[in-house]
């Protein structure tokens, strides 16, 4: 595998790195039993664990919630599809020929083999490979300040507990199919309405939502 020589990644086990690029609909055409979700699974974890590292002894000065913040930019599903994209993990993945996937989920898959290839990578090698690995492909976006997620639950959650306001986030409609839904929903400060917004999952409805509400909402 070329991705490998690339990153001077000498493998033990060539087929977890295999693994980390076949989607479930590949398996299901050719008759596997395994995909990439349970690497993508482990990947997340390392991924977080390293991010937070790096964070953590980037600045001394930065408190919990700021951490977290900083975190959720650099492993939210637009940052890993521009790793993804930017390294060329994408054109490794291997999906069913017959798969009807909208773009909204190629894209996500795009992201999650970042994740699995991390999840095959540890399992093969340990950790300070996957952080030599992580130093080229998502430290230097971190010391760039990139900016891949502006979280506006948090700004709007932060705003409302200073001005000892009750905020909750309401359902007002979902449809489509079970695969492929768009969820609305809307921000509820002081029991009115404040902002709506949508998204292909409830999170992410509600950040649209919640970036609306401080848009409309006078603090």
């Amino acid at each position: 595998m070329k991705l490998l020589d690339n990153f001077s990644i000498k493998p033990n086990d060539t087929h977890l790195y295999e693994l980390a690029f076949l989607h479930e609909s590949y398996s299901h055409e050719n008759g596997l039993n395994e995909c990439y979700e349970r690497l993508e699974f482990l990947g997340d974890a390392v991924l977080d664990l390293v991010v937070s590292e790096f964070l953590y002894k980037m600045d001394p000065g930065l408190n919990e919630g700021e951490l977290t913040r900083m975190r959720a930019n650099f492993v939210c599903k637009q940052a890993l599809y521009a790793y993804s994209t930017e390294w060329g993990l994408d054109q490794y993945t291997k999906m069913g020929a017959g798969a009807e996937l909208t773009r909204r989920e190629v894209d996500s898959v795009v992201a999650d083999v970042f994740e699995s290839f991390i999840g095959a990578l540890y399992l093969d090698l340990g950790l300070e490979p996957v952080k030599e690995f992580l130093s080229q492909t998502v430290l230097p976006h971190i010391e760039q300040k990139d900016v891949f997620f502006y979280d506006y639950k948090s700004e709007l959650n932060q705003l409302c507990d200073h001005e000892s306001l009750d905020l909750t986030y309401d359902l007002v409609h979902e449809e489509g199919e079970p695969h492929n839904k768009t969820f609305t929903m809307a921000a509820i400060i002081n029991g009115e309405n404040y902002g709506t917004g949508s998204g292909g999952s409830k999170k992410e409805a509600e950040q649209n939502a919640a970036k609306m509400a401080l848009i409309n909402f006078n603090f």
